[in-house]
C-alpha cells in the first residue's frame, strides 16, 4: 500500500507457450536489476542499487507490487512520477529481458509507450515512379511492335502484287470508283472497231 508502488502483471505462458519459463528468485533478481538499470539510465545522478527495489505480494500467476527506495534518504520511496518516467524510457529493454511485450508485461499504472511507426523498406514515391515507368515502357513496346507488324504487312502485300505482275495475270484495278481491267502488255489488246475495218478492206 505504499504511495509510490506499482503493480506488475506478467503473462509468461500466454506469450511463450511451451517455452514459458518459471518465475523464481532468479527472475525476481533480474526484474530488480532492470528497474535499477532504468532508474540509473533515466537520471545520471541516480545511485539506485538492486537492493533499493523491493517486491511484495508475489503471486503464482504472476503478479506483484514493487517500489523503489532511496537509501541515501533513510529508505524513503522515490516519487512515482520519476519511476514511471524511467520505466517508460526503458520499456523496450525491460520487455526484451523477459522476452515479453507491453501486452504480456504490464505495469498497471504506467501507460505503454507507442512504438514508432513501421516505415516500408521502399519509399512510396519510388513505388509509384516504378509503376508509371513500367506503363510508359509497355506503351512504347506496344507501339514499336505494332509498327513492325504493319510494315511487314505492307511489304507482304507489295511483294504479292509484284509477283502477280511478273506472272502476267490480269488484275482488276479500281479508278474513280470504276473497275478497270489492266492491259496485258505482252499479248497486246485488239480493238474490235479497227479489226472489223481490216477484214472489210483486206478481203480483196
Amino acid at each position: 500500500d505504499a504511495q509510490n508502488a506499482f503493480k506488475v502483471r506478467l503473462s509468461i505462458k500466454t506469450a511463450l507457450g511451451d517455452n514459458a519459463y518459471a518465475w523464481d528468485a532468479n527472475e525476481e533478481y533480474l526484474f530488480k536489476a532492470m528497474v535499477a538499470f532504468a532508474m540509473r539510465r533515466y537520471s545520471s545522478k541516480s545511485t539506485t542499487q538492486i537492493s533499493d527495489v523491493l517486491l511484495c505480494n508475489v503471486t503464482d500467476r504472476v503478479s506483484f507490487w514493487f517500489v523503489v527506495t532511496d537509501s541515501s534518504q533513510n529508505m524513503t520511496t522515490v516519487p512515482g512520477s520519476v519511476v514511471e518516467a524511467a520505466i517508460r524510457m526503458n520499456r523496450n529493454r525491460i520487455n526484451s529481458a523477459f522476452l515479453l511485450s507491453d501486452k504480456t508485461l504490464q505495469f498497471l499504472k504506467i501507460t505503454s509507450t507507442l512504438s514508432p511507426p513501421v516505415e516500408p523498406s521502399t519509399p512510396v514515391w519510388l513505388i509509384v515512379f516504378g509503376v508509371v515507368l513500367c506503363l510508359i515502357v509497355a506503351g512504347i513496346v506496344f507501339l514499336v511492335v505494332a509498327g513492325i507488324q504493319q510494315r511487314k504487312k505492307k511489304n507482304k502485300e507489295s511483294t504479292e502484287r509484284e509477283n502477280l505482275e511478273e506472272k502476267g495475270e490480269v488484275t482488276v484495278t479500281v479508278e474513280n470508283g470504276i473497275p478497270c481491267e489492266a492491259l496485258d502488255l505482252k499479248a497486246g489488246h485488239i480493238n474490235g472497231v479497227f479489226a472489223a475495218d481490216d477484214e472489210r478492206f483486206t478481203s480483196l
